[in-house]
């Protein structure tokens, strides 16, 4: 469906009202809202594990072969901050639109699946990484903890001063999701009475997990897709079939008209 056609203009109409209207709007992003920012999915055509067996992001496999897995590490990096000839992503229209909606009072708190900090960089502030970011890195060993530029892993195994090896600061596999963001999503899941997914498939657990929380506490369901994911029969309320970053530019247009 085009973003011109009268079909996809009632139900933009239907989206901002269903938004206006909400005491306590919440948002849910996965990779498709960065998509249109320059950066590769995880899965699907051209996704980062099309170029990579995920195993070199399994903690335990990190920590016995971190000279396969950092190559791997640095090369997202690149994707997401840019280094040399390659200018750093920056944040889209749905990024911009949802922090500015967050500064306007209309949105409460955005929760995203994404490790490429596009939100806090847009500005968002109430914000839940609930896989971690890419901003810094800890040691495993002693708990240092160092911003995460080019220069910092410049080596090709990062390691402490204290010997430690450094792992960035986004989940791994078989790595638990950390304590504060599970609970502030959930918080929100059970608060929100209009919930926006945007740019997320509905299979990468315990985050798909979300949603359908806000669902059963009662929340409408808005979901923007270019086509449907899992969500789409099971919870979702109104179905958008757009990209992010012209959704939320409609979105913001006609919330402000």
């Amino acid at each position: 469906m085009s973003e011109n056609t009268p079909g996809t203009d009632s139900l933009l109409r239907a989206a901002a009202k269903l938004i206006a209207s909400s005491r306590y709007l919440t948002a849910f992003s996965g990779a498709g809202i960065s998509v249109e920012s320059g950066i590769p999915p995880f899965r699907g055509p051209g996704g980062v594990w099309e170029k990579y067996d995920p195993e070199i992001l399994d903690l335990d496999y990190f920590r016995a072969h971190p000279e396969k897995s950092w190559p791997a590490i640095r090369d997202l990096f690149t994707v997401f901050l840019g280094t040399g000839d390659r200018p750093p992503v920056r944040p889209n229209r749905a990024h911009d639109v949802l922090a500015a909606w967050e500064r306007q009072g209309r949105l409460k708190c955005t929760i995203t699946q994404n490790i490429d900090g596009l939100h806090a960089a847009a500005g968002s502030r109430s914000l839940v990484e609930f896989h971690g970011h890419c901003r810094t890195m800890t040691c495993l060993d002693c708990g240092r903890q160092l911003p995460l530029t080019a220069e910092t892993v410049r080596d090709p195994v990062p390691r402490c001063s204290c010997g430690g090896l450094f792992k960035p600061d986004f989940v791994f596999f078989g790595e638990g999701i950390p304590a504060a963001a599970m609970e502030d999503a959930e918080h929100a899941a059970l608060h929100t009475d209009c919930m926006i997914l945007v740019g997320t498939s509905g299979v990468v657990y315990p985050a798909a997990a979300i949603p359908p929380l806000a669902k059963r506490h009662g929340a409408t369901i808005i979901e923007i897709n270019p086509v449907p994911s899992d969500y789409t029969p099971r919870i979702t309320d109104l179905f958008l079939p757009l990209k992010a970053a012209p959704a939320f530019d409609r979105l913001a247009a006609l919330l402000t008209a």
